[in-house]
């Protein structure tokens, strides 16, 4: 089993103006709520719209894949109550956008640990991503109950299933084998990471996939990142220089040439 996409480590990637793959974790909806002297569920629903719009102009961008952060596999430490609310939220938005999303030619997919959820949520999902599967346009895939360390771990466990002899042959080990196993071996690593809300870390989020991504943090609260702050991110991105481990002066003889 060959990777669809070579790794950065490992291979120089394509660069364009507009990312190709946008990976984001929507934080701060909670706090944008309490700023508006709203519950935080509220912040939760207001949330939702904001997946809509960016989901949206993602695809008028002609960004190809977009990975949404949506429930850590730390976010079951939240207060009973909210978890609650997140996952009645997560199961209305499949059931009232799953048919626009096809109608939009947007793939679904949901990658994480499923197994935990009800099964009444399992069988909305699957019905989502069937529904979806032939769409081109644009790969949406929601990360729930999703962690980079779940991730890898998932991986290397499924390819020692698959090929049992590599534990007294680690030496063969190489990412060509585990990438495939990685539960996002169907889209290129990340060209642009951000993450609203105003904090500055990955918090466990494709661990392994953002190796070479650029870096995006903003203050905005994730229920008012809208069509113009995707645009600033993206005019971000387009000013970085990308050199994957080469020099400045490699980049411009390449350029020249």
């Amino acid at each position: 089993m060959k990777p669809l996409f070579a790794s950065s480590t490992v291979a120089v990637p394509e660069t364009a103006a507009v990312p190709r793959h946008v990976a984001i974790i929507m934080d701060g909806n909670g706090r944008w709520a309490v700023s508006h002297r709203l519950p935080r569920v509220a912040g939760h629903a207001k949330g939702v719209e904001a997946v809509r719009v960016i989901v949206e102009a993602c695809a008028r961008a002609g960004v190809e894949f977009l990975t949404l952060f949506a429930f850590s596999s730390e976010n079951w430490r939240r207060p009973p109550d909210e978890v609650s609310v997140l996952m009645r939220l997560f199961m209305s938005a499949l059931e009232r956008e799953v048919e626009q999303l096809r109608l939009n030619g947007i793939r679904l997919r949901v990658v994480g640990d499923l197994s935990v959820f009800e099964p009444r949520l399992q069988g909305l999902i699957r019905e989502s991503e069937s529904r979806t599967a032939v769409n081109t346009r644009l790969n949406l895939t929601v990360a729930a109950n999703y962690g980079g360390r779940w991730d890898i771990l998932q991986a290397t466990r499924g390819l020692l299933r698959d090929q049992p002899e590599l534990a007294a042959q680690p030496e063969r080990l190489d990412e060509s084998l585990l990438t495939p196993y990685l539960s996002m071996a169907f889209a290129p690593e990340p060209d642009l990471f951000i993450r609203t809300g105003g904090e500055q870390r990955v918090s466990n989020f494709m661990l392994w996939q953002l190796a070479y991504t650029e870096l995006y943090f903003t203050d905005c609260f994730w229920p008012d990142f809208d069509e113009r702050a995707i645009e600033q991110a993206f005019d971000w991105f387009h000013a970085r220089e990308r050199r994957f481990g080469r020099t400045s002066g490699q980049l411009s003889a390449k350029a020249a040439g």
